[in-house]
């Protein structure tokens, strides 16, 4: 059994380091070739901090154990929003002024009740992956060219975006890095899912229990980092711009991943219980960063707080529940 954990630990930390060193050379990548740094920071930086969900989604699916994907999509929202922009408003008040910001929350409503759509008769196919996929690449494309009209503006949260993008690099030094980052992604992703269904397999739980827990924190740890030192920088609408748009990419790519792959069963507890509290996690803390007509919105340390707790709460209630069966 220690010998499962180790194997957890060690994927999520491999996973981790690999997805930041394939980050940094795609976009030194792109930069080096003349693409604009907004473009860089809007498709590929924000590809690469959801790389380990969606690599981890991918071998879950492909070892047969596609639960693992399912809870590591839904417990990766819970974990953004409730353990990343709870501690990060801890440690800081979130406050909240960028308008771009505030488009892209729309949209994540939208983006929940599509997958919740395609999710009703309790299974993604294939047909449901492709509308995913395709979703996510027009979620990018809109992103972009909302982000390039309304550049002018000097929104706050594009500007820190660029502020925050990987110093650049010599070519070679970059597809390096490239190279490296997706060979390491993928061994180190199947040795997580490997470990995770031992675990599963060992406590006699299912395999999106331990997604929607153990995995689902590990994968979310790189959003963690990110928020924490962002606000120590005051870049506030950064932090919650980088949870906003991971929840938006972990339900189009990470669902839609396993679903063209192989058929997905998706159990209604599933959608009653961890679903429904991601839907309401994120609509409380919408509501918080909001904020009223002509105001900026702001998560306070007490809000934080609650967001921590809940999140708490439903680990716990994970693992409580799996004990009584």
């Amino acid at each position: 059994m220690l010998l499962y954990f180790a194997m957890v630990i060690s994927g999520i930390s491999l996973l981790v380091w690999s997805a930041d060193r394939f980050t940094d050379g795609a976009a030194a990548i792109a930069r080096n070739f003349g693409i604009s740094p907004l473009i860089v920071g809007l498709t590929i930086v924000a590809m690469g901090s959801s790389a380990p969900e969606i690599i981890v989604s991918f071998n879950a699916a492909m070892k047969g154990t596609p639960g693992l994907a399912i809870g590591n999509a839904i417990g990766s929202n819970i974990a953004n929003v409730g353990m990343v922009l709870g501690i990060a408003a801890i440690v800081t008040p979130l406050v909240v002024q960028s308008q771009m910001l505030k488009r892209e929350i729309p949209v994540l409503f939208g983006v929940m009740l599509l997958a919740f759509a395609l999710m009703a008769d309790h299974q993604l196919d294939l047909t449901d992956g492709i509308i995913l996929l395709f979703s996510l690449f027009a979620y990018i494309a809109w992103l972009t060219h909302s982000a390039i009209k309304g550049r002018a503006k000097d929104d706050l949260m594009l500007e820190e975006l660029i502020e925050e993008l990987p110093e650049q690099m010599p070519n070679w030094k970059a597809i390096l890095w490239v190279i490296v980052g997706l060979i390491i992604l993928q061994l180190s992703s199947k040795l997580l899912v490997n470990g995770a269904t031992a675990i599963a397999y060992e406590f006699g739980v299912s395999d999106f229990l331990i997604g929607v827990t153990i995995v689902a924190v590990g994968t979310s740890l790189p959003e963690l980092a990110a928020s924490i030192t962002g606000v120590l920088k005051g870049e506030h609408e950064l932090a919650i711009g980088n949870v906003i748009g991971s929840n938006i990419f972990n339900l189009l790519a990470v669902l839609g991943t396993p679903a063209v792959v192989t058929l997905v069963d998706v159990a209604p507890q599933y959608l009653l219980i961890d679903y429904s509290f991601m839907f309401g996690l994120i609509v409380a803390v919408s509501f918080m960063a909001w904020g009223r007509k002509g105001e900026p919105g702001e998560i306070t340390r007490l809000e934080g707080s609650i967001l921590l707790c809940l999140f708490i709460g439903y680990q716990f209630y994970q693992f409580f529940t799996a004990s009584q069966v």
